[in-house]
């Protein structure tokens, strides 16, 4: 199957000349914030009806963008743009936390934790889907969930677990591991455990904005105030992972309210990243889904008119929004990889590539 990454402009090559050639000052902890399916015009719809307002937007320092596509496909799934994130190797569709040649890839986290930092995840959607399994899995496919979990549960890199999901796992095996496990919000901010997995409820798959309340604020916070305690530091990946949900199922009101979500939890970690300052947090997307266009305003209901021109991802690349030390590397057009290579280069990881 053609190689898309080939076809690329060749353009791209020196714009990331340009940003590698600054020399930042380096962060002691990264978080890296994942929208599901999040385009700028998602963000902008967002923007739109919050009354010109939106925290991605105000704490903004570098802006760059980031071209998605699988290696097998232009168009990229999670699984494969996610792997991106975590290995800095592109790979095809549906494989997680593996190259093409379904040989295991090291991640940042599994790096992150060899050098002592502390990680973690907390996502909108399954632990076992896509997104947080690529930093934590091993798996030639994204449809083995049971495998996935079992992955998940063994890997001692991870610290901190926050997401739905909990029929996936054996609760025996994940206490046998190491983990403290709590299901519920309430549970989760009261779980004291060195290591912890908090499932937000019981279900198979969370529920949606706003039904399940400000579980991705409350989880990313938690998850925080945990890793911060290693002195050495952390690597944080949070996921709005429901706004792809409602792209996929075009239902203006879902996607709407997810990437509300998805801002009110940025605002709150953004404004603990501005108080710590020794933390660098990127906000980025691993796709566009839906061809979501604007097409006016309805003041009635004073939101934009959201149209889709599609049920399923697009090629369209994607903003990438950096704030705190090392932010202005993220400046300029790039692969999806190289998110991992300023991220690995800043937090002095050793890469396997």
């Amino acid at each position: 199957m053609k190689n898309w990454v080939i076809a690329l402009p060749l353009f791209l090559a020196s714009n990331n000349v340009d940003a590698n050639s600054i020399k930042p000052r380096k962060p002691k902890n990264i978080i890296l914030m994942i929208g599901d399916g999040t385009g700028l015009v998602h963000l902008y719809a967002a923007y739109t009806a919050k009354g010109g307002q939106l925290n991605i937007f105000d704490y903004a320092k570098a802006v760059g963008i980031s071209i998605t596509a699988a290696l097998n496909d232009y168009i990229t799934d999670s699984a494969a743009a996610a792997t991106a994130f975590s290995t800095g190797q592109k790979t095809n569709n549906g494989m997680i936390g593996m190259g093409h040649d379904s040989v295991s890839l090291k991640t940042i986290a599994e790096s992150a934790y060899e050098k002592g930092l502390s990680t973690g995840a907390v996502v909108t959607c399954e632990l076992p889907h896509a997104t947080p399994a690529s930093f934590y899995a091993h798996q030639p496919s994204r449809k083995m969930y049971a495998e996935i979990a079992k992955d998940m549960t063994y890997n001692q890199a991870a610290t901190i677990l926050v997401g739905g999901g909990l029929p996936y796992f054996d609760t025996n095996s994940l206490k046998t591991a190491g983990y403290t496990v709590s299901v519920g919000i309430n549970a989760m901010q009261q779980n004291r455990g060195a290591r912890q997995i908090c499932f937000t409820d019981t279900f198979k798959e969370p529920l949606p904005a706003p039904q399940r309340g400000p579980a991705l604020e409350k989880g990313s916070m938690h998850a925080i105030s945990r890793l911060s305690k290693n002195k050495k530091g952390f690597f944080l990946m949070i996921e709005g992972s429901q706004i792809d949900w409602g792209a996929h199922k075009n239902d203006s009101a879902h996607t709407l309210a997810e990437t509300l979500d998805f801002d009110n939890a940025a605002g709150v970690v953004l404004q603990w990243v501005k108080k710590d300052k020794n933390t660098l947090i990127i906000i980025t997307a691993d796709h566009e889904c839906g061809g979501l266009t604007l097409h006016g305003y309805d003041s009635l209901n004073k939101r934009p008119v959201m149209h889709f021109s599609s049920g399923h991802h697009t090629a369209e690349p994607v903003p990438v929004y950096a704030y705190g030390p090392g932010a202005e590397t993220f400046s300029g057009i790039y692969q999806n990889t190289a998110i991992y290579d300023k991220m690995m280069k800043l937090l002095n990881l050793q890469s396997d590539k």
